[in-house]
Parts: C-alpha cells; structure tokens; sequence
C-alpha cells in the first residue's frame, strides 16, 4: 500500500498553455484567470458523514498560476467514486450470501464449506493461491484484534489478485468476488477512519463502474467530477 500521493490534475506546461490561449486542454475547458472558481471545484457528495463511508476518496493535486506574483501554486482537492457492488447471477451463491449478510467473502473459507469446490479453485488460482492464503490469514486476524491495520494485506492482495480475474473459479462459481471485497474493504477502512490509497489501475475501474451505472440509471452529470476524473 503506498503512501498518501497527490496526483497532479495539471502540469505547467499545459497551465501556461491555457494561460495564454484559454483554449481547451483534452477537450476540458479550464478558465485559469479565475482562480476562485478553479479553487472552487468541488466533488464532496452532499450527504451525511455516515453514507460518505459508501465512496472511494481519492486525493487530486491542483496546480494553478498566480499571475500578479508570477508562481504556481498547490491545492488539494478530493474526488469521491462512488462504490458500485457487483449484481450476482442466479448462479452465483456465494456472493449472493455475502452480499445479504454484508460479509467478506474468505476463499479459503469457501473451499472448506464446499470441498467438492476446492480442486476447481485451487487449479484456477494456482500461481496466485498463496494471495488467497495471505488475505484469508489477515482477515481472521482483523476478526480477533479489531486492527484496522490488519485489513491493509487484504486490500492490496485483492488489487493484486483483479489483475487475474476472471478466473474459472469466478465463472462458474464464485461470481465477481474480487470488487465485491474490494468494495468491502473500503468501506470497513473509511468506517475505521483508516487512510489508504489504491493503484491507478483500481481507480480507473472504480470510476469505470460508477460511469456506467450513473449512464445506466440516467444520473444527472456530475461536471467537476467528469473533470478530476
């Protein structure tokens, strides 16, 4: 898990370019001589504290131009994704289980209450089985200390174990378990109050689902947050 990193939404070069055209940038029009309304963006749900634990907040770092004082200068904003749990088929009744009782689905734990089902997990996650043992030690750890800490693992195991899905083991029997606990774990750490940050590659399919399910359900357009996203 690395360390809190600011992401820069815009860097100097493309800056002074606006700066002097105010012309769009990746087809984004930014209007740099209002800094107010630059500072002003603004993603932040207007929800309770309680239902914020629902998203995935990611720091962005702005970069504007003062011109009276001729320097750049630094601002950091926030960009809430909305956390999108997967729908499980008829066929998929692990997940449907976890999904009703809000639990993390433990592989090894699955493995045991469906021995008939081991062999198909294990020969589909054979060069990545040793991940399922690490987040599954860990999980049962949390589930004995409360340690906020000990759900750090899982959550970087299971990015790690998403570069692999879909796996046989996914298709025919477990269903898409991977974003489900993906999604679990972040809400259990923003319930702890516990900062973290995740992979590029996860966020860009954090922000992928939710686009598809604000297109899906004809969600109004949220346009700051087209524009840090």
């Amino acid at each position: 898990m690395e360390p809190f990193k600011p992401k820069p939404l815009l860097n100097k070069s493309e800056l002074r370019q606006i700066k002097k055209s105010r012309t769009r940038v990746e087809g984004k029009k930014v209007i740099t001589d209002d800094v107010k309304k630059l500072k002003s963006l603004n993603v932040t749900p207007d929800l309770p504290k309680k239902e914020l634990v629902d998203y995935y907040k990611e720091p962005i770092w702005i970069e504007y131009y003062i011109p009276r004082e001729s320097r750049f200068a630094y601002e950091v904003k926030y960009l809430f994704i909305k956390l999108i749990d997967p729908k499980p088929e008829p066929k998929d009744v692990i997940l449907q289980e976890a999904i009703s009782k809000e639990e993390f689905i433990d592989v090894l734990d699955v493995m045991f209450r469906y021995p008939e089902k081991e062999n198909l997990i294990r020969s589909s996650y054979v060069n990545t089985f040793s991940f399922l043992e690490s987040i599954s030690a860990n999980y049962k750890q949390f589930l004995k200390t409360k340690d906020v800490y000990d759900l750090r693992v899982p959550l970087f195991h299971t990015e790690a174990l998403m570069k692999w899905e879909p796996t046989v083991a996914t298709l025919e029997f477990l269903g898409p378990y991977t974003i489900y606990n993906l999604n679990w774990l972040i809400r259990k750490l923003n319930e702890m109050e516990e900062e973290f940050s995740l992979e590029d590659e996860t966020i860009s399919l954090l922000i992928k689902r939710r686009n598809e399910y604000w297109e899906e359900n004809s969600l109004p357009i949220d346009e700051d947050f087209e524009l840090f996203a």
